[in-house]
């Protein structure tokens, strides 16, 4: 028997270090060419670790939330033949056939890491409980339907990766009538005293850092403007029915794409990149815009680039193919960072108002509230419509608050008219 050492490989651009986010195996485990071993961070994006062997782990070379160099041991591996050691960096990512989204348009796609399907051994197999005290893999999301539901985690066998417990699951537990949801009712007000306590590694550091890093050097500032959607919303409704079949669903965000675009061109100190240390203001003829959106390792900010030059229905396919891409951890480097603006939106949970972080080094970033029925007076008649608020924020040491309050009266006046977004 040998031993096969493999080292962090070089992921590239430049990268000297990347951050150790999870293992899929354990010492002990018997792994097979091309089943991936773990998951690295770098930046803000994921990267599976393939393994280039057959063999059986005998020792793993860091932990979860380690900071490890390109070059350093990441895992060994006990394999047949020879007795000396052997070295190799993990295969380097490769690249996957393009994501074709279910919309008319096809863009070309780069997710990160192209391994080979995880064994079916790792993620399938009958639900069996687990320790009492052992924690399953599941997103906040997850959690909270499983509370819902009254499901204990521990009791469902997970089919994601390394096991993570989906939202399919659940249903599956329920299926087969597995459900605790009957347990009794005073169980609910049994008092607790248990403690968790939750590293912060990963994609939730990275998102940590940035916060941080975001509301201690820019002056941020709000604005909020109300907004009439009705018309937006019946013209959305009209274009989904002509051509939803065969060119896919519009959702609100590419308008409010298309409103960005036509608004920048107005105010294009608002697209713009400002750089603390030079002391220096980019503005950008490009528009590419970030969307923020949640996903089971956190925050992240896929990039639609030149919105400037997409129609809706283009704009509508790039968005749900990064996104699909961000939520499967798919997402590549590329695809998560070089936005010049940024849009955010919690859909229906939006709530009133909300106050967005910049994504920094840009200068604005967009938030869009839920849409909600209220009485309005129009041309002295109350009448019912659907108003959503824009919550944004900006740089203080860029943009000056008469300027942002004229932008996004910009927006509002190209969504409550929304003929003039296309007019030339």
């Amino acid at each position: 028997m040998g031993t096969h050492v493999i080292k962090m490989p070089d992921i590239g651009e430049g990268i000297a270090e990347v951050e150790l986010s999870q293992w899929h195996v354990k010492v002990g485990d018997l792994v097979v060419e091309d089943q991936v071993l773990a998951d690295v961070m770098t930046d803000k994006a994921m990267v599976d670790i393939p393994s280039p062997v057959h063999g059986k782990v005998i020792a793993l070379g860091g932990q979860p939330g380690e900071v490890m160099a390109v070059g350093s041991v990441l895992i060994s591996i006990e394999v047949e033949g020879a007795g000396n050691l052997k070295e190799s960096a993990a295969p380097a990512p490769v690249k996957e056939a393009p994501i074709a989204p279910k919309t008319e348009a096809t863009v070309e796609s780069k997710p990160v890491a192209a391994a080979a399907p995880r064994p079916a051994a790792v993620c399938q197999g009958p639900m069996v409980a687990r320790e009492a005290d052992e924690r399953p893999l599941a997103s906040p999301a997850v959690r909270k339907h499983a509370l819902d539901l009254g499901i204990q985690l521990r009791l469902v066998r997970g089919t994601g990766p390394a096991g993570r417990v989906l939202h399919e699951d659940l249903e599956a537990y329920l299926a087969q009538g597995q459900s605790n949801a009957s347990a009794p009712v005073a169980a609910a007000y049994a008092q607790r005293n248990d403690e968790e306590q939750i590293q912060v590694i990963g994609m939730r550091r990275k998102i940590a850092q940035r916060m941080q890093d975001a509301t201690q050097r820019a002056a941020h500032f709000s604005y909020v403007e109300e907004i009439d959607v009705t018309a937006i919303e019946e013209l959305r409704a009209h274009l989904n029915e002509k051509h939803g079949a065969s060119r896919g669903k519009l959702t609100l965000l590419p308008f409010l794409v298309r409103a960005l675009v036509v608004a920048l061109r107005d105010f294009p100190q608002m697209n713009a990149r400002y750089d603390d240390e030079a002391q220096a203001i980019t503005r950008l003829g490009a528009v590419h815009v970030g969307v923020a959106m949640q996903s089971d390792v956190g925050l992240m900010v896929p990039v639609v680039r030149h919105a400037e030059a997409r129609s809706l229905w283009d704009s509508a396919a790039e968005i749900s193919r990064l996104a699909n891409a961000a939520r499967n951890g798919k997402a590549s480097r590329d695809e998560l960072s070089g936005s010049t603006i940024t849009l955010t939106s919690l859909g229906a949970l939006g709530g009133i108002v909300s106050t967005p972080v910049l994504n920094l080094p840009e200068v604005a970033i967009v938030g869009v509230n839920k849409i909600v029925e209220r009485p309005m007076v129009v041309k002295g008649q109350v009448v019912i419509r659907k108003m959503m608020n824009l919550s944004s924020s900006f740089d203080h040491r860029v943009v000056d608050g008469m300027d942002a309050a004229l932008f996004i009266q910009a927006i509002r006046g190209l969504l409550e008219q929304p003929a003039t977004l296309f007019v030339e």
